[in-house]
């Protein structure tokens, strides 16, 4: 039976080290394999590990330092409320996380993360209505989202 699993390269051989962290800061989170690949005896080895964060299969491979993650890929943490989006942006951007706009970050690993209120998937609807078109402006304007801000915006004020 076939499966999808995302595959991220870490050019800063902290494949380990960062899904050791997801596995301790974000639920149903787990290292489940590590190992080491090498093609014949004389080549470098490949430390590899397979890991699930918040569910999402995912392996990770220390690849060598030409290699960045960028947003072209991002985890999106959806979560509930003001308190868990001021949880997790702090756990994500610290001790070298970088903030974004919109809801972006990136970890101190360079992988980058969208979290999202529950909120915000709310007022926004389907960006229909004035009241999601300002919704959506107003987020546009953020960094880390402010959900009372967001239903602000919602409610015209």
């Amino acid at each position: 039976m076939a499966s999808v699993r995302t595959h991220l390269w870490f050019g800063n051989d902290k494949a380990i080290e960062a899904a050791n962290f997801y596995a301790e800061h974000i639920p149903d989170s787990a290292v489940t394999r590590v190992f080491t690949a090498r093609t014949d005896p004389d080549s470098a080895v490949a430390e590899v590990v397979e890991f699930t964060v918040g569910g999402h299969e995912v392996i990770g491979l220390n690849a060598g330092p030409e290699f960045h993650l960028d947003e072209a890929f991002s985890f999106y943490l959806r979560v509930e409320g003001q308190e868990e989006v001021d949880h997790y942006w702090e756990i994500l951007t610290a001790d070298g996380g970088e903030p974004g706009a919109c809801g972006w970050c990136k970890d101190k690993y360079g992988v980058p993360w969208q979290v999202i209120p529950r909120e915000l998937e709310d007022l926004s609807g389907d960006y229909s209505t004035e009241a999601n078109q300002r919704v959506c402006q107003a987020m546009l304007k953020m960094g880390k989202i402010d959900v009372a801000d967001l239903q602000a915006a919602y409610d015209g004020a």
